[in-house]
C-alpha cells in the first residue's frame, strides 16, 4: 500500500492543498497586482490545478463586474443615483 498521500502524481498534476487555494485567493485579491498574478496564473501555470482555479476566480471576477454594471445602470434608469450627495 502507498502511504504517500500524493503517489506517482506528475508534478503538473499534484494538488493544490486547502491552505494553498486560501493563499491563492487572498493573492488574488489584491487590487492591481493580484489581477497581474491571476492573468499570469491562468495563461501560463505549470500546475493544472492553479491554472483551473486562476481562471474560475477570472470568471467570478467577470460575472461580479457584469452584475455591478446592470445594477449601476438599473439604478441609474430608476433614478436611484439622482439624490445621492456629489
Amino acid at each position: 500500500m502507498n502511504t504517500d498521500s500524493h503517489g506517482n502524481i506528475p508534478e503538473e498534476y499534484t494538488p493544490i492543498s486547502m491552505w494553498g487555494y486560501f493563499g491563492y485567493e487572498l493573492l488574488f485579491s489584491i487590487p492591481c497586482i493580484g489581477f497581474i498574478f491571476l492573468i499570469v496564473y491562468a495563461l501560463s501555470a505549470k500546475n493544472v490545478n492553479l491554472k483551473n482555479f486562476a481562471r474560475s476566480y477570472f470568471c467570478y471576477l467577470i460575472i461580479v463586474l457584469i452584475v455591478c454594471a446592470v445594477a449601476f445602470f438599473a439604478a441609474v434608469s430608476a433614478g436611484v443615483l439622482e439624490g445621492l450627495p456629489m
